[in-house]
């Protein structure tokens, strides 16, 4: 089974014959992949400086159009952002109880709308993602969204027809062949003019908070861009399109890869009852009926096993987010001019047979001692490494934990009837799991 799709099973293929360092010709572009988690550890962590750069990728560069924290050129940009964006998820209660309770009454909305279904079958990715973005939402606009609500659902379309459209054959062409394609219809003129309209909502509701700002009563993340817009020395990055490049951001990022990683748990859960059995077993044991709390964690090791595996299993952006180097470096004895275009390749640390007892199955016992302790693993990359790692981390684990554990202590996930459980990933940038339905039958 190609865990994370056929291009990155490629690579790993290449690295069997050509080491943890080679290159990859795609077009006029030399591409270095670096492959295993000691070299990919290597270059983010120890050459952190060096590897912090991202390359010029063209359809990224017209979605973010040179702006925000994931495809942002020059560094400088992506540094005061990346700082003002993790400050302000902590004013705004990132890791903190406010932002939890928001989690668990979000929680709430989410069982009520699987009870709806009276343990029938449905397709549950609308319904996920628009329960994973509420919480990112609540950030950036002070407010949540009900689930049926038609500008949400055109945003999160939007959103899931981009992330998918981005790792097609035909943006792999335009990336690779700017010129030549930027001429002719294809997917890559679709994720130009659906980012357009999401962007333009955005600056409408933007503009409108403008007018309503109270500097001494910051809402949301919006507010706080804005009273920073306001400053002095602030409007050389503070200004309107990186605003709107941010919040296209976070709001993608914040929803996507959680959203897609509780769709693989519950699938996965399907697909191995008894996995599934344990973690209730658990649930019921240590928090029993009550609502779940993240403190809880800490005393469900079984649990939290499962749920890195299925971060680890589900190898949501598998290539990683590509970067550059930012300056000549000798790595691992080899000369990479300024400006290399760099895979650190996340499959291939998530899959590491150094670290990993069965890197192509599904088995929580990775991340258990041998007294049934959670153990750490230091090749667990989910989240990248280094200066660009995920600056949602601590939120995405709040959020995996508590959703998790929240829907199966209400409900056991069972495949409809006759249906075949498939875990071959679809395409995409990211890599979700295949359409399918689920059945939530209540527990009591």
């Amino acid at each position: 089974m190609e865990r994370g799709g056929p291009f990155p099973q490629a690579l790993l293929l290449l690295a069997k014959k050509y080491g943890s360092v080679f290159s990859v010709q795609i077009g006029a572009q030399k591409i270095v992949i670096l492959c295993g988690y000691e070299t990919v550890k290597d270059a983010l962590v120890n050459h952190a400086d060096e590897f912090a750069e991202r390359p010029d990728i063209p359809i990224f560069q017209d979605i973010a159009q040179g702006y925000a924290i994931l495809t942002v050129q020059p560094c400088l940009y992506w540094k005061v952002m990346r700082r003002f964006t993790l400050s302000t998820l902590r004013d705004f209660g990132m890791g903190k109880k406010t932002l939890e309770s928001n989690i668990l009454e979000e929680c709430e909305c989410l069982v009520n709308k699987f009870k709806s279904f009276n343990g029938k079958p449905f397709e549950n990715t609308m319904i996920v993602n628009a329960a994973v973005a509420n919480i990112i939402v609540s950030i950036l606009l002070g407010h949540r969204f009900n689930y049926e609500d038609p500008v949400f659902l055109r945003l999160m379309s939007l959103i899931n027809e981009n992330i998918r459209l981005i790792g097609s054959p035909m943006v792999a062409l335009y990336n690779t062949f700017h010129y030549v394609m930027s001429w002719l219809p294809g997917s890559h003129k679709t994720v130009i003019k659906n980012n357009k309209e999401m962007r333009q909502f955005l600056t409408g509701t933007f503009t409108k908070y403008k007018d309503q700002l109270d500097i001494n009563d910051q809402r949301n993340l919006i507010d706080a861009f804005l009273v920073k817009q306001k400053e002095a020395d602030s409007p050389t990055y503070f200004h309107n399109e990186n605003l709107t490049s941010l919040i296209t951001n976070l709001f993608t990022a914040g929803m996507e890869t959680t959203s897609t990683t509780l769709r693989w748990g519950l699938l996965l859960m399907m697909k191995y009852p008894e996995t599934q059995r344990n973690v209730q077993d658990e649930i019921d044991k240590v928090i029993g009926s009550v609502v779940p709390q993240t403190e809880h964690r800490k005393e469900m090791p079984y649990t939290d096993a499962v749920i890195h595996e299925i971060q680890r299993f589900s190898n949501i952006i598998p290539t990683n987010i590509p970067h550059a180097t930012t300056q000549d470096v000798t790595f691992r004895g080899h000369f990479l001019p300024k400006g290399t275009y760099v895979i650190p390749l996340l499959a291939s640390v998530l899959q590491d047979k150094n670290h990993f007892e069965r890197p192509d199955e599904f088995y929580p016992q990775h991340f258990l001692g041998s007294e049934g302790n959670f153990l750490k693993k230091e090749a667990f990359l989910a989240f990248s490494a280094g200066k660009r790692s995920c600056a949602g981390e601590n939120l995405a684990k709040m959020e995996l934990f508590l959703f998790f554990t929240t829907l199966l202590q209400n409900f056991t996930f069972k495949a409809p009837p006759g249906a075949e459980l498939d875990l071959t990933p679809a395409v995409g940038f990211t890599t979700p799991p295949m359409i399918h339905d689920i059945c939530a039958v209540p527990r009591n």
